[in-house]
């Protein structure tokens, strides 16, 4: 894989319940607390003496605040002339409107001229000892080359650029190749099916794609240009391919192939850098919903870079001179915020982790820490929850003396993995702070930092709003919760920079998911708990949305995959509480009548064609053959009583009064006690 010329690297470069604990942890040494030297931005903010007023400000005060931190933490072409312009009841949402930048520019140029020689990526190959340093100045050039090679093919402001690359260098200059362009760009989860990366690319309407010849990871390597060979055969609107080389293997290249490195030699580096509006889109972003459709979230330019900046900056407590290790893919958000935006708007370096939490064994990612030196690591609880099982000694063995503060992303984290994440991945020393957000906020909205340095943190809980975040919590009846020691639908009470402005193509859609069940309100389709002392616990989502291993996906998409099955009549796919996964998939499958075919073979056709059509992550863990489906008089699938079924929860099923067959809940009952000692999560 291409690197800019100067790459001293020696190696050879080719080509991520309601319940609350009890206890509480006090991590840090209590000391005055100095908010102007905290937050610069804070010294002009009059009554802000400490955190509490800080984020009460910020709320209260919420156009003042963001105008301050917008203005010093961003570099401008033009200031803005309105912080912002947004009503929730409508969709509409606007900030810095006036104000024109460019975001490649915020993340290199800046840094270049100041530490031209910092490194701003770390790309931890799949292989130990393997990595490879990018100084800014490196970056800038490679961003510059394959910007020029994009106008040069024809890529042009405001068009859609769809990245289906691992974590690696090319990936990340390609994404800031097209901010500096003024393309938007789209990046594909590199373990998506053919059909799902299809699918985003015909939403999209991608003209270009960029991608690898092969993944490496976990030391398989991995198909993806033929996965792109097959997706575009479905989509009229590719007419280039670039691909780079990660591995030496050749690509089989048709015509519309471009081999991208031997393209990015002929331009030069030094590329004009476009004038964006700050409402301009800078990427889109498909995550599942309630359909079968995922949906493609819009992000724009100023607001989303100065909202990952700013999170990035005080959630972990980053510094200059710090490494960021975000083990998180790029292909989503997390890996968009907190791998490569977040840290490069801050001059900071970051890593770029391709490979998996156990290879060559368990102890990856503390022999990364230990080699890199991470001061922040973040990665999420199934990684957490799966190496706490392997026991302390794979994370002993390595010196993690540098790490000052811990993260977890992706679902909420159990009090038995944080505890252990902090005791000994931490020594007990390092703050762990549970990140609470969505592909929806762009950045983290409620985790414990950033607050007064000796704080109480709780395991299991993300504690604390960020700056400019006021969470509130409705009943069944649309009514703000007013209480603590309560439950409710947790929504946003104002915007803020870093939110989704629209689902592509489908504003209506976006109105109807977000804005309408609670007008006047961000609906963030989570379920909460507020504590007696005022801290939210997240306890789920309240549609049929499930999170495997960090990772959304919508009932209903895994629904009409099966669905398409010759052999099933209909189909009931729902979540459960999963060890490792946080939440597995579990289906509920109702053949046609006549049909005769063993539960095994159909379990691995199934299987097959949610890998196929979907992800391998997608797969159910088991898969039930039922007579029937509990059903209201009008047809509905009342999932409530399945899930109660799959938790063993029978004194939860509630009022069954309302089924059309309630007898069809006693079978579905009984087989379920037959199978479950039988078949094991994968």
């Amino acid at each position: 894989m291409w690197l800019p010329s100067g790459c001293t690297c020696k190696c050879v470069v080719t080509f991520v319940s309601r319940r609350v604990f009890k206890a509480r942890i006090h991590v840090g040494v209590r000391r005055r607390c100095n908010v102007a030297a905290f937050m610069p931005e804070a010294a002009g903010f009059d009554g802000v003496s400490d955190y509490a007023a800080l984020q009460d400000f910020s709320v209260t005060s919420s156009e003042s605040f963001w105008a301050a931190v917008a203005r010093q933490r961003l570099s401008w072409i033009r200031p803005f002339n309105a912080v912002q312009d947004c009503d929730l009841s409508r969709g509409k949402i606007k900030w810095f409107e006036g104000g024109k930048l460019n975001v490649s520019v915020n993340c290199l140029d800046r840094h270049v001229h100041t530490y031209p020689e910092r490194v701003a990526l770390i790309w931890e190959k799949d292989e130990p000892g393997s990595e490879v340093k990018v100084t800014y100045r490196q970056l800038l050039e490679m961003t510059c080359r394959l910007g020029n090679m994009l106008r040069r093919r024809g890529v042009k402001k405001g068009d859609c650029v769809t990245i289906y690359m691992p974590p690696c260098p090319l990936a990340v200059a390609s994404m800031l190749a097209c901010a500096r362009i003024g393309a938007a760009h789209n990046v594909v989860f590199a373990g998506f099916s053919a059909e799902a990366l299809a699918e985003r690319i015909r939403d999209a309407q991608s003209s270009t794609v960029i991608t690898v010849n092969q993944g490496v990871r976990g030391g398989k390597l991995i198909e993806l240009k033929k996965t792109v060979d097959s997706a575009v055969q479905s989509c009229p609107t590719v007419k280039q391919v670039f691909v780079a080389m990660r591995t030496e293997n050749p690509a089989n290249l048709t015509a519309r192939d471009v081999l991208m490195e031997e393209e990015m030699m002929k331009e030069d580096v030094v590329c004009e850098p476009a004038v964006m509006d700050s409402e301009d889109v800078l990427f889109m972003l498909y995550t599942s919903g309630s359909t079968g459709k995922p949906k493609g979230l819009v992000h724009t330019q100023a607001g989303y870079l100065l909202y990952a900046a700013l999170t990035h900056r005080y959630v972990f407590s980053y510094h200059d001179g710090d490494v960021f290790g975000c083990v998180a893919d790029i292909g989503w958000i997390t890996g968009h915020s907190y791998s490569v935006y977040g840290p490069l708007a801050n001059g900071g370096t970051t890593v770029l982790f391709e490979s998996t939490p156990i290879y060559p064994d368990p102890g990856r990612y503390w022999e990364t820490v230990q080699r890199l030196k991470i001061n922040q690591f973040y990665g999420a609880p199934t990684a957490i929850r799966l190496l706490l099982k392997y026991g302390d000694e794979w994370v002993q063995k390595y010196d993690r003396s540098s790490l000052k503060t811990l993260g977890s992303v992706g679902e909420p984290i159990n009090t038995e993995a944080w505890e252990w994440y902090h005791r000994v991945v931490g020594d007990g020393r390092c703050p762990v702070v549970d990140t609470w957000w969505q592909t929806e906020t762009g950045g983290i909205c409620i985790t414990p930092r950033p607050s007064e340095p000796d704080a109480e943190i709780v395991p299991g809980m993300a504690m604390r709003p960020f700056f400019g975040i006021k969470p509130v919590l409705m009943d069944t009846e649309g009514k703000v919760l007013t209480s603590n020691d309560t439950s409710g639908a947790l929504c946003i009470a104002q915007p803020w920079p870093g939110m989704a402005r629209t689902i592509h193509n489908n504003h209506q859609r976006f109105i109807d998911t977000y804005c309408q069940p609670h007008p006047g309100y961000f609906f963030t389709g989570d379920g909460a708990y507020r504590s007696k002392e005022g801290y939210y616990q997240i306890t789920g989502r309240l549609d049929d949305v499930i999170n495997v291993s960090g990772h959304r996906i919508g009932t209903a998409e895994i629904e009409d995959v099966v669905n398409q099955c010759s052999e099933v009549a209909e189909s009931a796919v729902i979540g459960y509480p999963h060890d490792i996964k946080g939440e597995g998939v579990y289906a509920f499958v109702v053949l046609k009548k006549a049909v005769d075919v063993k539960g095994a073979d159909l379990s691995k056709q199934l299987n097959n064609m949610v890998t196929t059509k979907i992800a391998k992550y997608a797969c159910p863990d088991h898969i039930q053959l039922v007579q029937r489906l509990p059903k209201t008089r009008s047809g509905k699938i009342m999932r409530r009583v399945l899930r109660k079924v799959v938790e063993r929860d029978l004194n939860g099923l509630g009022d069954l009064s309302t089924l059309d067959d309630p007898a069809a809940v006693q079978e579905i009952i009984q087989g379920h006690r037959e199978i479950c000692g039988k078949q094991q999560p994968r």
